[in-house]
Formats: structure tokens, sequence, C-alpha cells
């Protein structure tokens, strides 16, 4: 694997994600913040964050794979979430969960989560974007 996840000494240890990643490898992927649209464009969850969350999941995983990586290679997340307040954590985690459960992966990964007063369609909840190292 080319990314290895720390919680340095000194830092608080969360849970739900990691302080950082220590990436190596040759080939850097930054993939564009992915929302819920299946491979036909076709709107995912409509109005169902957690289910949107889902989707993104998977399509973070599907590009990584068209480039030979896996969402193991994920060194960092950045979650765009419309009119984000703390009710929201247990839908996020929800549809995470649901992701790595059809992955078979391990989502815990450095994250930044920021909320935002929209995105660029209306119906958009969630956007995540990754950032990868491939060996």
């Amino acid at each position: 694997m080319s990314v290895t996840l720390v919680n340095p000494e000194g830092l608080p240890k969360p849970e739900a994600y990691r302080q950082m990643s220590v990436a190596t490898g040759s080939k850097m992927v930054f993939l564009a913040g992915q929302v819920a649209r299946d491979a036909d464009g076709t709107p995912v969850g409509g109005g169902d964050f957690a289910a949107q969350v889902e989707q993104c999941y998977l399509n973070i995983a599907t590009a990584l794979a068209e480039v030979g990586g896996s969402f193991d290679d994920v060194a960092k997340l950045t979650v765009y979430v419309v009119d984000w307040s703390p009710e929201k954590m247990p839908l996020l985690g929800e549809g995470v969960g649901r992701a790595a459960a059809k992955l078979g992966i391990d989502p815990v990964k450095p994250v930044t989560l920021l909320g935002v007063a929209a995105l660029g369609e209306p119906d958009l909840l969630v956007e995540v974007e990754a950032t990868a190292v491939l060996a």
C-alpha cells in the first residue's frame, strides 16, 4: 500500500478519521469532486443525504479503479456538505458505512469537512473530492 495513516502523538486521536497520511508512490491522482450521479449521469438519492454520500464514495472507487488504484490509495478526502449541521453526522457515517461495506474497504482517511451554501446543481447535498497516491 502506498498510503500509511497516522494519528501523531500530541494530537487528538479521532475514530472517524486520521490526522495525517504519509504517501509514497510514483503517481498522484487528483480526483474532482464526486457527486450523487451514476455512470449515466442520473441523479442518485434525491433528498437522501446518506444515499448521496454513499454514491460519492462509490464514484471515487470507480474512478480510481480506472487508473489501477483503489480506495486504499486515497491519501486525503474533502467533503462539502450543503447546510452542514452536527445533526447530519450520523447520516454521513451511514452513507460512508454503506459504501465501505459494498467496497470492502476501511473508509477512515484524513478528511476535511466543509459546510457550504450550495453546490453546482440544486439537488446535490454533498460532494467529495479525493487525492490518491499510487505505487
